[in-house]
């Protein structure tokens, strides 16, 4: 995506903790600019009575909804509705959900039949239906353990170890798949055609094992031979494995 893409931000504020605003915010904003921020619930209700202040910070637009039934979650169905008229009279890049609720995987994969990129934004309970759903979920743990909020004497706290990262199946099997499907006829992959692919074909953000980049990812995990060109700053990478 380009940096003046635009992006359109639900968040349901029965499923999501305010502190993880901040973060949400400043990861999309590595995408493109969050011109429709709006945050949806029963703003009469006490839990939420701390959300005022950071909808203020965030310019974030609170949508009432009142529960009309003690069984039904009114907020989830006009979070629905207002993200399909968007989708179809608005000019919109890429979508974003911040929810642990898998009532919007069917939104979710409604968007994405336009062709359109969405970020997902979760508590790590969130249903692996939703997270798969989604272009790119990151938990949002992750991002309140990133904020300016975390304590300066343990910046690290929530990265994994090289050892903690290879015991991660799911990650590694990632990870060498987009490697060996782009790498060239001597074994290298471009990082840039290797994150490409991992987009396409998975919901994995690094920012879920405590990096901003996949390059720095890549660089603990250490399953990787590394090349960085002194022109270009371009990074390249191969399998320690790889025979020729």
């Amino acid at each position: 995506m380009r940096r003046e893409d635009h992006i359109a931000l639900f968040i349901d504020s029965d499923n999501i903790s305010h502190r993880a605003l901040e973060g949400i915010i400043n990861e999309l904003s590595k995408y493109g600019v969050v011109n429709i921020r709006q945050a949806y619930g029963n703003w009469t209700k006490e839990n939420l009575k701390n959300w005022e202040p950071k909808l203020l910070e965030f310019a974030i637009k609170p949508i009432q909804q009142f529960d009309y039934s003690k069984h039904k979650n009114a907020t989830d169905i006009l979070m629905t509705i207002d993200a399909m008229d968007m989708l179809h009279t608005k000019k919109i890049d890429a979508f974003a959900f911040a929810t642990s609720d898998s009532d919007f995987t069917p939104v979710v994969m409604r968007v994405q039949q336009e062709g359109i990129k969405v970020f997902g934004f979760g508590e790590k309970k969130t249903p692996n239906a939703f997270m798969v759903a989604c272009s790119q979920f990151i938990f949002t743990e992750k991002l309140m353990d990133n904020s300016s909020t975390q304590s300066p004497e343990s910046p690290h706290q929530s990265k994994k170890t090289s050892k903690d990262l290879k015991n991660d199946k799911w990650l590694i099997n990632v990870l060498i798949n987009a490697q060996s499907q782009t790498m060239d006829e001597f074994g290298w992959s471009n990082l840039a055609d290797m994150g490409a692919y991992i987009s396409n074909n998975s919901s994995f953000s690094p920012v879920n094992y405590g990096h901003k980049k996949l390059s720095g990812l890549l660089r603990v995990v250490d399953i990787f031979d590394i090349y960085v060109d002194e022109k270009s700053k371009q990074m390249s990478v191969r399998n320690k494995r790889y025979e020729a």
